[in-house]
């Protein structure tokens, strides 16, 4: 469906110091000029926090909440089918509300005592390096705009059910907690931007779109998967194929659609042998050996 650090929704600032958020003709908010002016006051609350401080308060409509509301009674339904058992244990015990969008400083405090995870604010664009490289610090970049209220159950970017509902629920399990944060020292630890792309792509098939067996059912504990209403009713007729780190690190993707190769965890502790190994040793030289293995 979409790369974290690569938003379909460019954020441009005026000559006069204003910010706009520029969509595309496509886009289900184009023609409305409340949403367009919501979102580019929610994307200057972001370009003004500066580290360190409180992530400002963004003011939610009822029209948005109503949102936030439904596609929540949606996934918790779904989830309970189709996630794996540590993303629902992990969901528990962040006990997100279900009928009001949540503040992020609010998913924040929440996630601190459980994982030591918190959020930052992203107006936009977040490039690679920074938004995967921030992980290691136990941080996590985020919009704060929900979807479109005409499409509840869609987005053409992330947006915060995306951010939260997917990453949020997944961040307050110590396990996978872990993972995210050994990704981002991997991304900080590599030079070139071909081994830091081929960090992102195993990050997109495991975090993002992974699949792992449980009590002999392919479950989902991606987030793009866990935050997507309809993808997580197509994932298990995609083209599931077993965990490879090189097959990972160089298939291609479409953003724009569901994901037709997802690669299969035989277990949590196969995803973390494989995957938390790989992000954890790995380096320039390693990475190119791999690639260009057969």
């Amino acid at each position: 469906m979409f790369e974290e650090a690569q938003y379909f929704a460019p954020v441009a600032t005026r000559d006069d110091g204003s910010v706009v958020v520029e969509l595309a003709s496509g886009h289900p908010g184009f023609a409305d000029t409340v949403y367009r002016n919501r979102r580019n006051a929610i994307a200057a609350l972001a370009l003004g926090h500066k580290p360190g401080e409180p992530i400002p308060h963004a003011e939610y409509t009822d029209e948005e909440h109503h949102v936030w509301a439904l596609v929540t009674q949606e996934l918790a339904v779904k989830h309970d089918k189709y996630a794996v058992r540590e993303f629902i244990d992990a969901a528990a015990r962040l006990g997100l509300p279900a009928s009001r969008i949540p503040q992020l400083q609010e998913v924040s405090d929440l996630l601190k005592p459980l994982t030591g995870f918190g959020y930052l604010p992203a107006a936009g664009l977040v490039p690679l390096r920074e938004f995967y490289g921030v992980l290691a610090d136990g941080l996590f970049h985020s919009t704060q705009y929900i979807r479109h209220h005409s499409v509840p159950f869609y987005t053409p970017e992330p947006d915060i059910v995306h951010e939260v509902i997917g990453h949020a629920n997944t961040l307050a399990s110590p396990r996978f907690a872990a993972l995210y944060r050994l990704a981002g020292r991997a991304a900080r630890r590599v030079e070139t931007e071909e081994a830091l792309e081929f960090v992102s792509k195993v990050f997109w098939f495991t975090l993002e779109f992974g699949v792992m067996r449980e009590d002999g059912e392919s479950k989902a504990y991606g987030a793009g998967i866990l935050s997507s209403s309809g993808e997580i009713e197509e994932f298990r007729g995609m083209d599931i194929r077993p965990l490879d780190l090189k097959a990972m690190g160089t298939t291609h993707y479409d953003i724009t659609k569901y994901q037709e190769v997802l690669f299969e965890a035989e277990s949590f502790d196969h995803l973390e042998d494989v995957v938390g190994t790989f992000w954890d040793t790995c380096d320039d030289d390693s990475i190119a050996r791999l690639a260009a293995s057969h």
